[in-house]
C-alpha cells in the first residue's frame, strides 16, 4: 500500500471474487452464474436503452421498481434497487450498525458480511455454525445486534425455515435482522411476506442468479418503507445514479419475462438433483442443498487437491481455506451436459487416486 492509504483501513481484508480466469476455457462451476443467457427480451430492452446512454438513468427506478412491487405484491416504497446485492447489503452495514448496534452473523457464511464490518468500523460477532453446517437459531433470540443471516446459507448451501427466522425477529426487535436471499429461488421459501409483521426485517435478493444478470449488476432490498427510506438517504448520500440504464432495462424485461425464470429454475434443481444423486454414489458427502450449487467432500481427496486436479482437466469450482470447511468444494449446477462432464471426471480423478 501507499504511504497515503488511510490508517482506518490498514487492517482491511478484502473480499476475494471467484476466479474469473481468461487464459483458456473453462466448465465455469465456481461463481454460481447461471448457465443460462438472459431472457430475449430483457436483450432487446438493453438495445433500445443503449440508445439514450448520453442521458442519465432514472435515480427512483420507477418502472422497475413498479413491476417489482406487482410480482412481489408490496407497496412500490417497500423496495429499493441496488448495484448488486452488495451495494444494498453495504448500505444496511451503513444505515443501521454503529458502536451501540454491533453486527452479527455465522462465522461460515458470505464472505462480504466482515468485509462490509470492517470497511464501515463496526464491530462484529461471527456466531458458529453447528457441527452439521446448520445455523442454530437460539444462538440469535435477543442477542440485540444487527442481524445478517444468508438464507439459504453460502457456502454451506443449507436453508432456514420462515417460521425460524420470525422467531430471530421477533426477539430483536430493536435491531434489523437482513435476510439475505440470494439463493431463495432455487428450493427455499422467501421472508418477503414478513416485512408488513415484522418493522425489523429487511429482506435483500439480485438477478444475478436465477435472473441470469451476474454481469448486469442488480439486486434489490424490500422492507418497510421506513427502512428504505433509510437506506434511500444513505444512496442518494453516495450514488443516486448506483443503477445504468442499460441493467435497469435488462431487469425490467427480466420480470415481464418470468416464465423464462421459473422455467430456468426448475431446469437447474432437476440438475441438481442429478448431480448430488451421481456424487453420492461416488462417495461424496453433501449438505442438504436449497441453491443452485453443492456443496462436497470425499473422504478419499483431500478438498484442495481436487479443487486443482478439477481446474487441470478444465473445471473450475469454488475452494475455501477456512478450517472447517477446507475438504469440501462449493460445485455450482450448470446444464445437464456440463454435470455428465463434470461427474465423468470426478470418477477419472477418483480412479487415478486408487
Amino acid at each position: 500500500m501507499s504511504r497515503f492509504f488511510s490508517s482506518k483501513y490498514e487492517k482491511l481484508i478484502p473480499y476475494t471474487p471467484g476466479e474469473q480466469p481468461t487464459e483458456k476455457k473453462y466448465i465455469k462451476l465456481n461463481t454460481n452464474e447461471s448457465p443460462f443467457p438472459p431472457s430475449q427480451k430483457a436483450q432487446e430492452y438493453v438495445k433500445n436503452a443503449a440508445k439514450s446512454l448520453n442521458l442519465y438513468p432514472d435515480p427512483e427506478c420507477r418502472a422497475l421498481n413498479k413491476k417489482m412491487a406487482e410480482i412481489l405484491m408490496v407497496d412500490e416504497d417497500q423496495i429499493l434497487m441496488t448495484n448488486g446485492s452488495d451495494e444494498i447489503l453495504n448500505f444496511a452495514f451503513m444505515a443501521f450498525c454503529d458502536k451501540n448496534h454491533k453486527a452479527a452473523f455465522p462465522d461460515i457464511t458470505y464472505g462480504f458480511y466482515s468485509v462490509f464490518a470492517q470497511l464501515n468500523n463496526i464491530a462484529y460477532e461471527e456466531i458458529p455454525l453447528k457441527d452439521d453446517f446448520t445455523i442454530d437459531i437460539n444462538d440469535y433470540l435477543g442477542i440485540n445486534k444487527t442481524i445478517f443471516i444468508a438464507n439459504p446459507n453460502a457456502p454451506t448451501a443449507i436453508a432456514l425455515k420462515p417460521q425460524e427466522i420470525e422467531k430471530i425477529l421477533a426477539t430483536n426487535p430493536d435491531n434489523v435482522v437482513v435476510i439475505d436471499e440470494a439463493y431463495v429461488d432455487f428450493g427455499a421459501k422467501s421472508c418477503v411476506g414478513l416485512i408488513n409483521k415484522y418493522d425489523n426485517l429487511l429482506v435483500t435478493q439480485t438477478f444475478s442468479k436465477s435472473r441470469s444478470m451476474a454481469g448486469a449488476r442488480l439486486g434489490f432490498g424490500v422492507a418497510s418503507k421506513a427502512i428504505i427510506q433509510d437506506l434511500n438517504t444513505v444512496k442518494y448520500s453516495t450514488n443516486p445514479y448506483n443503477i445504468n440504464k442499460m441493467t435497469m432495462a435488462a431487469g425490467l424485461g427480466t420480470l415481464e419475462d418470468e416464465e423464462y425464470t421459473i422455467n430456468n429454475c426448475k431446469t437447474v434443481i432437476e440438475n441438481r438433483e442429478y448431480t448430488k444423486k451421481e456424487l453420492l454414489k461416488l462417495g461424496f458427502e453433501l449438505t442438504d442443498s436449497s441453491t443452485n450449487f453443492v456443496f462436497a467432500k470425499h473422504s478419499d481427496i483431500d478438498g484442495k487437491q481436487l479443487y486443482l486436479d478439477l481446474k487441470k482437466k478444465g473445471i473450475l469450482v469454488r475452494h475455501f481455506d477456512g478450517e472447517r470447511i477446507s475438504q469440501y468444494n462449493r460445485i455450482t449446477i450448470g446444464t445437464r451436459v456440463e454435470m455428465e462432464i463434470l461427474i465423468n471426471t470426478l470418477k477419472q480423478i477418483l480412479e487415478e487416486k486408487r
